[in-house]
């Protein structure tokens, strides 16, 4: 790597290097039967280039001719895409726990036999399908340019993800053990995903009209990808959001505050440094309702006249290959502060509404413009405090700067999900419609 730092030098451009190697392994069980391993070994490189103030990229699996490499991000300044930006010196950052060695020495028997013990203490529980996936990886990442950076990161993790299937159907309940260490499924959430399952079972049938929606931290991400999408600086730049000129206003309940939080070690994607190796910091993207920040990558940073929030990732929306992925804004750590309610109290809080236990087309609507429209699968239905079964054929739908300023009770708890960790939250007066 250092080699392809020297040509760049020697030719007169500025680059910049990431490296990647993962392990991992995956287990899946399908209706609480084991099912398949798949264990996958490996690396790559990513190349970035500015010459001329302009972009060139190129990749690599094979880093067996670096000349190669470099005439190909060569080939991509012809693309003529502004940098707008340099590569940063960066060399410190916060020290924090991303790593644990013990992970690796797991053998892949006591996973199998940690997904079957929870497979068989739930069978005495639900007669539903029960379908559990877990997943372990071990990856480095190193980061280095011709400004002088050169960072390095091991990360590790852990995931049981637990998933109960209704009967002729693919909607269930589920709730996911997350960490960076191996660690047994608490009876916390056996008994979550027992007794919502359970109280479920049965199917209702009712009227649509606007009520109570109580969302769990598995489907808040239907919320928040409004969110990261119009407090992204790629939307502030292309003019794709109406935060533009809010922040400092109120677009939220005051009782939602959300955060990213890379550096907090309880949360398993923290990081240190994102992938442009600019250092990482805590900062609130909507604090006691008030919209406070939008976030940048390097390149979006110098679109809009700001600076990088180091929140450059390589990463879509819904993940993708690293190497081949240039950086884009993103945030990985996201937390939504915790309330003062327990989930029964939210639950005896309804008098009549729908609990958003899984959702059907999440990427539906204008999403920059914050609107959404989703089939629940399921949707739980309640009233009069009381869960009395799921609901067939139902859609929840509205716009998140009108729904999120009705909150009526947040969780005292949270729960790792898609992109960070959530509380669930109710709210008020959301349209939902039945066929």
């Amino acid at each position: 790597m250092e080699e392809l730092l020297k040509i760049a030098k020697n030719k007169g451009v500025s680059a910049e290097v990431y490296a990647l190697k993962q392990v991992s392994d995956n287990f899946s069980f399908e209706n609480g039967e084991f099912k398949n391993i798949e264990s996958s070994k490996s690396s790559g490189v990513s190349l970035r280039i500015i010459k001329d103030g302009m972009l060139g990229f190129a990749y690599t699996r094979n880093l067996k001719n670096t000349e190669e490499l470099f005439n190909n991000a060569i080939l991509g300044v012809r693309e003529k895409v502004e940098a707008h930006f340099e590569f940063p010196f960066t060399d410190k950052v916060e020290n924090i726990r991303t790593y644990d060695e013990k992970l690796e020495e797991i053998k892949n028997e006591e996973i199998v036999e940690e997904c079957e013990r929870v497979i068989n203490e739930l069978k005495k529980r639900v007669k539903g399908q029960i379908n559990i996936f877990s997943f372990k990886s071990s990856s480095e990442i190193n980061i280095l340019n011709t400004s002088g950076t050169n960072l390095r990161s091991k990360r590790t993790e852990f995931i049981i993800h637990i998933h109960i299937n209704f009967p002729n159907t693919y909607a269930g309940i589920e709730r996911m053990l997350l960490s960076r260490s191996f660690k047994m499924v608490d009876e916390d959430i056996i008994q979550f995903v027992s007794s919502l399952y359970n109280a479920g079972e049965n199917v209702v049938h009712t009227k649509g009209g606007r009520m109570k929606v109580l969302f769990l931290p598995e489907t808040m991400f239907v919320l928040l990808w409004r969110l990261l999408s119009g407090s992204n600086g790629m939307s502030l730049y292309l003019k794709e959001t109406p935060l533009i000129g809010k922040i400092g206003e109120r677009i939220f309940s005051e009782k939602l505050s959300i955060y990213n939080d890379p550096l907090n070690e309880d949360f398993v994607y923290s990081t240190p440094f994102d992938d442009e190796g600019v250092p990482c910091r805590r900062f609130p993207i909507v604090e006691k309702g008030v919209f406070k920040n939008f976030f940048f990558d390097l390149y979006y940073a110098g679109k809009t006249g700001n600076r990088s929030t180091g929140n450059g990732f390589r990463s879509g929306f819904w993940g993708g290959d690293p190497i081949r992925i240039k950086p884009i804004p993103m945030l990985t750590s996201i937390y939504i502060e915790k309330g003062d309610r327990s989930f029964d109290e939210l639950i005896r809080m309804m008098d009549r509404g729908i609990i958003v236990a899984g959702q059907l087309g999440a990427h539906s609507g204008n999403i920059p413009n914050g609107d959404f429209s989703i089939g629940l699968s399921p949707g739980i239905y309640v009233e009069d405090g009381k869960i009395k079964g799921r609901v067939l054929d139902a859609m929840v739908s509205g716009n998140i700067y009108e729904v999120m300023k009705d909150v009526i009770g947040v969780e005292d708890k949270v729960y790792p999900s898609f992109l960070g960790y959530y509380p669930s939250i109710l709210f008020d007066n959301v349209s939902v419609a039945m066929k």
